[in-house]
Formats: C-alpha cells, structure tokens, sequence
C-alpha cells in the first residue's frame, strides 16, 4: 500500500471510530482524497510534501474541470479534514490548508411540494403494490416518512424492535450515530400498525417454511444489507409521482423532507423543535426553511395583490 493511500486508509478510520461518522460520509471522504492522491502523485508529490500552493492549484485545476461548486467545497473540506488529522497525528509539522478559501456553496433553495401533492402521494401508495404486503408497506414507508421528515436512510433501516407498542414517538439513529426522538401522526402510526402485522405473519411463516431467522428491520429485504435499499425506496417513490401525476423529476426522498419541514413551519411549528426532529446539528441549517416560505410569500404577493397586479398592465 502507497505511503498515501495507507494515510487515507488511518484517516477514515479515525474518523469512524473517533468522529463516528457515517459510511457515505466515509466514502464521500475516500474519493475526494484519492482524487487529489493521484493529482500529487502524477506530479511526484504527496500529502506530506505537498504545500497551499499545491492544493490551490489542485482546486484551480477542479474548477477548471467544470466541477460545481459544491463538490469542490465538499473535497477543499476533506483534505482540510485530512491535514488536520496529520497535524494532530505529527506526521505534518504544519497545516498546509488553514488559510484556504473554498469556493462556498450555493443558496439554493431547497426544493418541497405542496400538501396537496404530498396528500396525493400517500393516497397513490396506499394501492400501490402488487399484493396487500407491498401496499400495506408502501403505505408505512411514505405515512413515516411525511410524518417524521426522517433521512431515507435512517427509514429503511429501523430496526423493528423501535416500532413495537404502537409508539407515539419513534426513536431514530442519524448521523454520526446520534439517536433522536421524532413524533408520528395519527396516520402514521395506524399504519405502522397494519403493517407490522402484515410483515410478522410473513416472517412466521418463512420461519416455518424455510427455517428462515427472523429480520431485525421493520422493511425487510433481500440484499446484503438486510433491509428494503434505499435504491429499491428512490424507484418506488418515482412510481408513486408518476400514479399521483406528478413529475418524478420532482420528487425524492429528501424532498419529502424537506415537504414535512415547510408544511410544520407554514403551520407555526417552533424552527427548533423542527431542528431536532430533523437532526440538524446547528440551527442554521434549520433556518433555510424561513427563505422558503418568505420566497412563497412573496410570490403570493406579487401574483395576488391588487397593486402588483396594476403593476403589470
């Protein structure tokens, strides 16, 4: 193993086992930093000889490649995460990458759906589905996921032991191993119920049939994970935007998200109370839900109001 490739190989495990962070996060860290690995190395430099003048000139050559700004934010964040790892571990005296600027990322706002399009969605999954499992499952998966505003992640791999009891409340593992609680409506837990049901009569009768060990996963599946992927959820949800006549360019799992997110803010829930059920870190990521509605209203406004309406004639 290269001397950098093994410097990425302990980073990610520090990050793992100290940070505790997730696996896509892992992965999203590993690419980035092999990418800017193998620009050093075709210059016959290397994470520990190389300078700020090397990773500028890295980030130039990105922006030069037409990445977005996103995404060269994303890798100037992790060799900055890397460099300050070598600081800590004593194999840079110093951090080449303190004084850096990224290139920031856009203020887009994020894209929801109107309640009624959300009502149509979970009126599509209730029949969606080629026997009663799958639409008392489709029915689950979507009811928790408007209900709770969970990540399609954190959804597809709760475990059944959480939803035992009829719970009110839901206990979730985010990101970075952190546990939250997020309410469920009146629908979603009804059907929770219905499915959960559905899914242990299935379960005894593998058991009895093949002998088959019961699944820790509410939504079981078949693949190596052992619950429903979340690949598996993105290509289910396009089928119920298309039977709700919606575009499926307009509707994913995090949009949803961020539909459940709008519609509590629209209907004078607390912007921190909706931060925790969300798992938000800061505050400020919560906020950008404010720009939303204050981007509706002001189309209200200049669609509806009478003086803006003269205006345009």
């Amino acid at each position: 193993m290269s001397t950098d490739a093994s410097r990425i190989s302990a980073f990610l495990e520090a990050q793992a086992a100290e940070a505790g962070a997730a696996r896509n996060t892992l992965l999203a860290y590993g690419r980035d930093l092999l990418d800017f690995s193998e620009w050093l190395g075709a210059r016959s430099l290397g994470f520990e000889t190389a300078t700020q003048a090397d990773i500028e000139a890295y980030l130039v050559g990105c922006e030069a490649l037409g990445l977005a700004k996103s995404t060269r934010a994303r890798r100037l964040s992790s060799i900055r995460q890397l460099y300050r790892f070598a600081y800590e571990e004593g194999w840079r005296g110093e951090n080449p990458s303190l004084r850096l600027s990224g290139p920031g990322r856009s203020k887009a706002l994020p894209k929801t759906l109107a309640l009624t399009e959300v009502e149509a969605l979970l009126a599509a999954a209730s029949v969606h589905g080629r026997n009663t499992g799958e639409r008392l499952r489709n029915a689950c998966l979507m009811e928790l996921l408007y209900a709770t505003g969970m990540r399609v992640s954190e959804l597809v791999g709760l475990p059944v032991a959480a939803a035992r009891g009829n719970p009110a409340m839901l206990m979730v593992r985010g990101k970075g191993g952190k546990d939250r609680m997020v309410p469920l409506s009146r629908p979603a837990r009804e059907a929770l119920v219905a499915w959960l049901e559905c899914r242990d009569a299935g379960e005894e009768e593998a058991r009895i049939a093949r002998k088959a060990p019961p699944s820790k996963y509410l939504f079981p599946g078949t693949g190596a994970e052992g619950h429903l992927s979340r690949q598996q959820f993105f290509v289910l949800l396009k089928g119920l935007a298309l039977s709700a006549g919606i575009a499926p360019t307009r509707v994913s799992p995090h949009v949803l998200r961020h539909a459940f997110a709008t519609h509590l803010l629209e209907g004078g829930a607390d912007l921190r109370a909706i931060q925790m059920m969300l798992g938000h870190a800061e505050l400020s990521t919560t906020e950008i839900y404010t720009h939303v509605l204050d981007a509706r209203l002001r189309d209200l406004v200049l669609m509806h109001h009478p003086l803006a309406r003269k205006d345009e004639k």
